[in-house]
Formats: structure tokens, sequence, C-alpha cells
């Protein structure tokens, strides 16, 4: 009976321990989400959001397939290096980012495909608009160590949207018909995340 018992518990725990996650934080200090974005034809215009938050969990340390994935930026922390710009861009214009102070990714899910290569998809919202979408990502180095005993990992994710799918509907034309602003962006967020 006591041999019995003895294996229930065993079984119990392992059982348990399938189950358990390992939760990790977004360092914001060593994270950015930049975009890029065609410019009167001609040249392309940069900016970043420079304040964001995000959760990882995994099964275990070393494996992030399957991982699930969330992240908010503050949309009022966009940056392109022109106060006047920052400015526009917050407005009705573009971000309106008054009445949608948060950009979120939510239901994230990694896929490993192949390597260090994956697919993260998930929920985009953008103003008043939610679509699913789908990141290349790729991840950095493995897992590591860091000087100060905390373990780290490292991934860059991609993706292009078109704005207009998010009402981001600023929609000047020069006389020649190109666009002022072009309608998609290409986003490339770096983030390191370390384990709670």
């Amino acid at each position: 009976m006591k041999k019995n018992i003895l294996f229930l518990l065993i079984g119990l725990l392992a059982f348990t321990a399938s189950f358990a996650q390992t939760k990790w934080e977004v360092d914001p200090a060593h994270t950015n989400v930049v975009f890029s974005v065609n410019h009167l034809g001609i040249s392309f215009v940069d900016g970043e959001f420079t304040k964001l938050e995000g959760n990882v969990e995994t099964t275990d340390t070393e494996n992030f397939d399957n991982a699930k994935i969330e992240f908010a930026i503050d949309a009022n922390s966009i940056h392109t290096r022109v106060d006047a710009r920052d400015k526009h861009l917050k407005s009705d214009d573009f971000f309106d980012a008054e009445k949608y102070p948060e950009i979120t990714f939510k239901n994230g899910v990694l896929k490993k495909k192949d390597g260090n290569n994956f697919s993260l998809e998930g929920d985009l919202t953008l103003k008043d608009v939610t679509k699913k979408v789908s990141f290349d990502i790729v991840q950095n180095n493995g897992v590591i160590t860091d000087p100060w005993d905390q373990t780290r990992a490292g991934f860059t994710g991609k993706i292009k949207i078109n704005r207009m799918d998010y009402n981001i509907n600023y929609d000047s034309v020069l006389p020649s018909g190109v666009d002022e602003v072009g309608k998609d962006i290409e986003i490339t967020v770096n983030v390191e995340i370390v384990k709670k």
C-alpha cells in the first residue's frame, strides 16, 4: 500500500512539473520597437517607441516553442528625432495617442520553424482595430547567463503592415500621385527577456 502511494505521489509530481511554466519579463532598457515608412516616394523615415512592457511564458528555460507572449507599447512614447513630427504622429491623423494611448499585442504564440527561426502569431491592436498578424522571429544566440547571474534570451522580430488597415488614415497625395507618407510600415522589434 505504501509503495502504491509513493508511486502515485511521484507520478503526480511528474505530471505537475510537465505543466510548470517559466516566466520571463521584457527588459525595456534593451528592447526597442523601430518602424520605417516611405516619405515622398524618395526616402525612408524611421522612428521608435521608447516605452513598452511585455511578458513571455515558456515550458522551460531553453525551449521557446509554443511560448506565450504579450506586449504593451505606450503610443505617446513615439520618437522620430523631430518634435513637430512626433506631435503630428500622436494626433488623430495617425495614432490618436490621447484617445488610444496603448498599442497591444495579445494571445501571441511562438512556433518554431527551423534552427533559430520562429513565427509569432497573435492579435495586434492599433487604435480601435485588432487584427491577427504573424511576425518572422529569429532567436539571437540562445539563452545566456549575464554577468549579474540573470538568465536572458534575445529575439528579433519583423513584420510589414498596411497602416490604413488600422485606421491610420493620413492620406496626403503629391501632384504626381505619390503618397506623402507611405502606407506600408516596416516594423522591427529587438527584445531581451529576463527570467523572473
